[in-house]
This record gives C-alpha cells, structure tokens and sequence, in this order.
C-alpha cells in the first residue's frame, strides 16, 4: 500500500481521536460546574471527576508518545513540557487542571492536523481535474482508452466541457480554455492550432485535438503538485529559530521547576507556573500562518517554493531582471528586412529560417512565424550549432551560415561594410532589435524585430516600489539604445544592455557580493525574475528567484523559489505584500504569545487585587483560553 495512503488514515484516526477525547472532557466539565452550581458543592462529582482523570490520562499517551520520539531525536519539544505539566496534575489530583492541559493539547494538534490539510486540500483540489478515459485519434478510428496508456505524440479529442487530460499542442480545432485551476484567472484563454494547453485546464466552448507532449507524472499538473507537497514540508529560518528558541525555552522552564522545588516553593505554585508557560499555541501559529499564506498564493497561480522562499521575499529590497519574456510578452514579430548583394528578399528569409528551424529561442520562433506568412518554407540544416546568446552556424548545400549578433558575425570573419553599419545605426534609433544573417563570411541581409511590453508594466513596477523595491536593474542582451529607450518607457533607471547569457550571471554574481545577503550586509535580499528557460543559471545565484514564463514551463518550475503561473506579472506586488503580511502575522503572534505569558505569570505570582492568586485549574483554564489568541491571529495571513 501506497505510504502517504497510510500515512492520511493514520492522520484521519489521531484526529478523530482527538475530537472524541475535545467532545469528552467539554461534556464532563460542564456536569462538574453544572452540578457545582446547582448543589454548591453538597453533591459527590466522583462520577465526573473519575471520566476527568480517565480522559486527561488516555490524552497524556499521544504527548508522551511525540515527546520520546522527540528526546530519541534529541530534541526538546514543547510536548515534553506539556508531559510534564500534565503528570503534575494528575499526581496532584488537580482534576481540572489536567483536563483543561489535555483539551488544549488536543485542540493544538487538531490545528496541526488543519496546518498539514491546508496543502493537501489544495493538491486534491487539482487532483480532482485527472480525466481516467481519453479518446484518441489512430488514423480515421476513434478510441476510448486509460490515461496511464495514453503516448507521447498520441491525438487526444477535447470536446466542449471536458477537461484537458495531457500536455501539448492543437494540431486542429478552436476552444476557450478555463485555466483557472493553474493560474487563479477566471478569463478564458482562446487557443488555436499551434497553442500549448495543459493538464487540469478545462474546454469551455469548441473542439480540440491536441497532439500529446507530456504524461503522468511530467505533466504540468504533476509537477504543480509534487512542488506544493515538498514546500509545505520546508521550514524557514523564523520556524527553525522558533525550534531553537523553544528548545531553551523549555529547559530553563524545566530547571526552574525543578530548583523551585528544591527551595520548597509550593508544588501547586509551580504546577501553575508550568500550566502558563505551556507554548503549544506559538508552536501551532507559526507554520499555521506561512502555510495559510501560501495557499492563498497558490490558489492564484503563483507557487511559493516553501515558507524560507516566502520569508526572504519579504525582506527583498533589489530586484534584477530579465528582459524579454518578463517586461516584454516575450513573443517578438519581425517588423523589417534588408537584403544585401545579388540575394532576392525571398532568398534571405529562406536562410533565416532556416537558421531559426533548429533553435528554440523566442526570435527563432518568430523569425519562422514571418517566413510561414511569407510561405517560405525553410531548408534543414546539414550541420548545426548554437552558441547560446551569440547566435548560430549551420552548413547547407556546401554553404556556411552564420547568423546572430553583429559583434558574434564579424568574431566569426564576417565582412561588414560601411552601408550596412549606416543601415544598423537608423534601425537602431528607431528602438528595434537586430539579427544578421551571413553566407560565406558575406553578410546579405539585417532582419529586425520588435517585442510589446507587458500590460501595465509600468504600473507594476510601480506599485512594487511603494511596497520596499529600491532598485530595479533590467539585464538584456539589446543594444545600449533598445534598453535606454525600453527603461524609459517603463521607469526603470537602472539598466545594463549587451549582456550575455553568461554575461548576465557575472553581474548578478557580482551585484550579490555587493549588495546580497552574500555580502554580509543586513537585510539585503537580492531577487532576480526570470523567464525559467534560459535564466536558470541566474535563478540560481540570487537571494530569491522568481520565474515567471507560460504555463507548463518545466523551468520556471523546478529552477526557481517563486513561479508565477502563466505570464502573469500583474501577481508580483500582490505575492510581495502577501509575504510581508505574513511575516508581520509572525512577529504578532511572538508579541501576543509574549504578552500572555507574562500576565499569566502576574496571576500565579502576584494575583489579582480583591481576588487573589490563581492555583493550577485557574492558570490551565488561562492558558486554555489563549492559546486561541495567537492562533485566531495566524488567519489574518490569508489573502483577501
């Protein structure tokens, strides 16, 4: 049997367990205060004092059970604290007390229980998306068959209101794709022939055969999944300090009894002193709030890769990025053409696409696009090589090509002449992005290309900076005036253009050791936004990545901390908020855990004015009542 089936019913039993030990001791104590009130004590409540002692014992199991797993781990948890306390009062008789320590300690590990649901619910609602039967195309037959035996490069039929069961591309057909499932948009997304769709994604109107690219456990869907489950399984450093901090906490409050009682303080002063310092309630709030939060970020297409990702984009002052793909759509068109030398117009696009036909990069893709307007099919290379961010060199018919920047030709021998320089000078003045095409060291044409800025990119550049952005730097591999006039545009100050690949990570390298967390200066956290294809390198070097790319990208979702689902950069600031709020939900739940503990103190040591000190039922009833606080606190984490 499947382990984390196992696992779930084992977690299924405990939390019924712990509702019938929460339900048991709510309905003893209330016949004790009931028949308390009604006889004023002149009434036996043996009968309810016993079921008290019995539940208060069959509760101390599962505590002591976590608390010598703990020790054999060498580890000091807060259960052992709780054992301690709660074997007190059953020696002392103190019948409330223990029960009021056990209906604490059971609804703690029922919020525990909700902490570990709160990713599990997610995953099954994506889970329930899986489609069992498919229907596939085999030449003019249509057959109905399981998923698990569905191939690569099968022909799936999508029709109106089924969900979409693989990864790939329309080959035939229009549809509205509901892909809120994945991203958190409810606007329907238009797909035609040639479009990428995506497990989990829903047919709203139309019909789609879809040719099948990734199954099982490689699709979207999957891979969503697996990610979610490890992140919930992460701690960051708050959580990790808290297990520290607890840790010494529960030893000098463990000592502190013990030395009480050498110097003959009242055992049941102490038993009160230990029932207020219990901090179940802080031990529960903490990961409750960052999980609350991630899945609220979750549910609107951006996946967080565990709450230390969420914890340091809270703290980001920098933010690098990448140009194309993350300001800009990352979808170029190719706007002009000039042609050089005894070739025809229709000759040069030939080479570059032909060129453009081995190589996935965005400009290679629209070069192809141009050509199949221009119904100019290209010829397949007989020998191919791409040098990444400088361009390509392939051989057709004897002939060598080269095609790329203008500095990656001329490296290459490539003769450039002063017309072609003049030519390059006007395109760029006009903001356009260059790419040279060369046939045996003779260049014989310039195409050139524009890529749209994103919607509202200006805004949300904008917005980031009113929640603690400093500075941010755009990377490109554009000419110096492409990326002035494009910072321009958007309000960036910082740029830097010419850059590699290579390039790129050597700043970021750089900008890390100067301004980072790797720099030893305090609260400096440097991110990087990416699109997840070519930045992984990048990615990987800064304090906090953050890829953003369309959905399905296997990149932008392994490589990086934080993925935005489709393209959608529109979930920045929000995301950066979100995880601020989180970490200000933390710091309150300290405070309150703080301030409750401090004043439960005051009411065993000190007491009350006219009322006088509490004993050990009292200080486990305050104890009981607020632990909620903190608790109650962490939902504020969840997003509105």
């Amino acid at each position: 049997m499947n382990p984390s089936i196992i696992s779930d019913k084992k977690a299924r039993y405990f939390l019924i367990f712990d509702y019938i030990l929460i339900i048991g001791i709510i309905i003893s104590l209330l016949f004790v205060f009931f028949i308390k009130y009604i006889y004023f004590h002149q009434l036996s409540i043996s009968f309810a004092t016993i079921t008290l002692a019995c539940l208060s014992i069959i509760g101390l199991i599962p505590v002591l059970v976590n608390t010598i797993k703990a020790i054999l781990n060498k580890e000091l948890s807060v259960d052992l604290l709780a054992s301690v306390a709660l074997i007190s009062s059953l020696l002392m008789h103190e019948w409330l007390s223990a029960a009021f320590i056990t209906l604490m300690l059971a609804f703690a590990r029922i919020f525990d229980h909700l902490t570990e649901a709160k990713a599990k619910n997610i995953i099954q609602s994506l889970m329930k998306y899986r489609v069992e039967m498919v229907r596939i195309r085999v030449g003019d037959l249509i057959k109905e068959i399981h998923i698990d035996l569905v191939k690569v490069g099968d022909l799936v039929i999508v029709e109106a209101g089924n969900n979409i069961p693989v990864d790939g591309i329309v080959v035939s057909g229009h549809a509205e794709i509901n892909e809120s499932a994945l991203t958190g948009e409810s606007e329907l997304v238009p797909k035609k022939t040639g479009d990428s769709v995506f497990t989990s994604t829903i047919n709203e109107s139309g019909s789609l055969i879809v040719r099948t690219q990734k199954i099982g456990n490689d699709t979207t869907l999957s891979r969503i999944i697996k990610l979610i489950d490890e992140s919930s399984r992460e701690k960051n450093k708050v959580e990790r300090l808290a297990g520290k901090f607890a840790g010494w906490y529960i030893s000098i409050a463990i000592i502190a009894s013990i030395s009480m009682y050498l110097f003959g303080v009242d055992p049941k002063i102490i038993l009160a002193i230990l029932l207020v310092v219990c901090a179940d309630d802080i031990a529960v709030a903490v990961p409750l709030t960052y999980t609350i939060a991630m899945s609220s970020i979750a549910r609107k297409g951006v996946i967080v890769k565990g709450s230390g990702a969420l914890e340091q984009l809270s703290k980001i002052k920098y933010l690098l990025t990448d140009k194309t793909g993350t300001l800009t759509r990352g979808k170029p068109s190719v706007v002009g053409l000039i042609v050089y030398g005894k070739w025809t117009r229709e000759d040069v696009v030939g080479f570059f696409a032909s060129g453009a036909s081995e190589s996935n990069h965005a400009v290679s893709k629209a070069i192809i696009d141009y050509s199949n307007k221009e119904s100019i099919k290209p010829h397949v290379p007989d020998e191919f090589s791409e040098i990444s961010g400088q361009g390509v060199k392939f051989i057709h018919d004897g002939n060598s090509y080269i095609m790329g920047r203008l500095s990656f030709i001329e490296s290459e021998g490539c003769v450039v002449l002063d017309q072609l320089r003049n030519d390059v000078e006007e395109q760029k003045n006009l903001g356009r992005g260059l790419v040279f095409m060369a046939i045996n060291n003779e260049v014989c044409g310039i195409l050139s290309y524009v890529d749209d800025l994103r919607p509202n990119i200006k805004e949300i550049i904008e917005k980031t900076r009113t929640i603690g952005i400093e500075e941010w730097h755009m990377l490109t591999g554009d000419n110096e005036r492409v990326a002035r006039a494009i910072a321009g545009e958007i309000g960036i100050s910082h740029y830097h253009a010419n850059l590699t690949p290579q390039g790129k990570v050597d700043f970021i390298r750089e900008f890390e050791k100067k301004y980072g967390l790797k720099s030893g200066k305090s609260g400096g956290v440097v991110g990087y936004i990416g699109d997840g294809v070519n930045d992984a390198a990048a990615l990987a070097l800064a304090d906090v990545s953050i890829a953003i790319g369309d959905t399905g990208s296997d990149a932008s979702i392994e490589a990086a901390d934080i993925t935005i689902i489709r393209s959608n950069l529109d979930r920045l600031p929000d995301t950066i908020s979100m995880s601020k709020k989180a970490q200000s939900v933390v710091k309150i739940n300290f405070i309150i855990w703080g301030v409750t503990n401090l004043f439960g103190l005051a009411l065993v040591l000190i007491g009350i004015p006219g009322l006088g000190k509490i004993g050990p039922a009292g200080a486990a009833t305050y104890n009981f009542i607020t632990d909620f606080l903190p608790i109650i606190n962490s939902f504020r984490a969840r997003q509105k």
